[in-house]
């Protein structure tokens, strides 16, 4: 019995029709990772839940930002004069990234040879990756820090909220044309941030304050990197689009409709970044951790619910209801009612992480109570 029935009859009907469809054309992805994953897979048992793999390769990433937050939570260990974070941390934190990705790349080959896809493992395994954007950046972040070789936390604010919406626009794409189109960016950044926290263990944070070229800094290839590979999401993104709408496969004729999925992920964008702005004690500076972690999850929720409607073909919903106290919340700070931000913070993230994780909870015991199937094991349950 789900904790609480957030997805609908009609949901659940459209579930039921659902078929997977999803087009690869990054060459490092196809020729490369393809071939060690379908090796590596062979290695897994076959008791062995696809579900479990994707949860174990999320709760790598999450690791990765527990580990960073202990010896960086303020994203200075990296300046200069600060006491830096240790080689081994950097170690491991490359073999987790590289673990989590790898994890990521077999659960659906585990799910296919073991017979076991369902629409429910496309939808945990996409949840989880939405929610892992945020794990991903603020991790990335601790090798530059915010000193003066560094990134501000501001400028770190709007390359996260790039990094979230070019996640969104390839399930926006999805919704209107019904074919998930993997960006190339995901799978070079996740080789190469894994090399680069490697090299860090040899080399130390000190290599990146000097100019990698002329007189750019490593952290504007850094900021070039993340921006740009988001980037290669648009162009193709928008030329699937005009395909689609050139051939008429497109699943939604109005364009209201069609940009109905934007509307809660830009008032989650203005309503957070308003915050930052109008902050009295400048909350971002004072917090800058929490408030990504923040900003991160609500946004995995908003996203969480598009894909939902993606995979039954239903419509989306046009606010998450999420916002509606969140703008309390932001009134509160940005009017000085309550002066004490930090802990309206802390509280608010809390909520959020709570209301996500039961959300999370109750979509995946109502889809495995509806397709008769454990989340986390092969054996069936029985219908007594």
């Amino acid at each position: 019995m789900a904790l609480y029935e957030y997805v609908t009859q009609e949901q659940l009907a459209g579930f039921d029709k659902y078929k997977y469809s999803a087009v690869d054309t990054n060459p490092l992805s196809v020729y490369i990772m393809h071939p060690f994953w379908n090796f590596l897979v062979k290695f897994l048992p076959t008791w062995l839940a696809p579900n479990l793999i994707t949860f174990t390769g999320f709760m790598f990433l999450v690791l990765n930002f527990l580990m960073l937050a202990f010896f960086d939570f303020d994203f200075t260990a990296s300046s200069a004069g600060h006491e830096h974070v240790p080689s081994w941390v950097w170690v491991a934190a490359g073999l987790f990234n590289f673990l989590a990705y790898t994890l990521d790349g077999v659960d659906g080959k585990q799910a296919r040879r073991t017979n076991s896809s369902t629409p429910l493992g496309e939808l945990f395994d996409h949840g989880l990756d939405s929610w892992a954007c945020v794990f991903f950046v603020a991790t990335v972040y601790s090798i530059f820090g915010r000193g003066e070789s560094g990134v501000s936390v501001a400028i770190l604010y709007y390359i996260l909220w790039v990094v979230l919406f070019s996640f969104i626009l390839s399930h926006w794409e999805k919704y209107n044309t019904g074919i998930l189109f993997l960006p190339w960016g995901y799978d070079i950044s996740q080789v190469t941030i894994s090399l680069v926290y490697l090299v860090t263990a040899v080399v130390g944070v000190e290599t990146w304050y000097q100019p990698a070229v002329w007189s750019f800094l490593y952290r504007d290839l850094f900021i070039f990197m993340i921006v740009g590979e988001c980037s290669l999401v648009s162009p193709s993104l928008f030329g699937h689009l005009f395909r689609a709408h050139r051939s008429n496969t497109l699943k939604h004729s109005s364009l209201y409709e069609a940009l109905l999925p934007f509307l809660s992920p830009v008032l989650l964008f203005l309503l957070s970044t308003a915050w930052v702005v109008f902050s009295p004690s400048n909350i971002l500076d004072l917090q800058p951790r929490i408030y990504y972690l923040m900003v991160g999850t609500a946004f995995a929720n908003v996203t969480c619910k598009l894909i939902v409607c993606q995979m039954s073909n239903t419509r989306c919903q046009p606010l998450n209801w999420m916002l509606l106290p969140m703008t309390a919340v932001v009134l509160l700070a940005v009017t000085g009612v309550l002066s004490n931000e930090t802990t309206l913070l802390y509280l608010w993230t809390a909520a959020v992480i709570l209301a996500h994780i039961h959300y999370g909870i109750s979509v995946v015991q109502q889809l495995s109570g509806h397709f008769n199937i454990f989340a986390f094991s092969l054996k069936k349950p029985s219908r007594d």
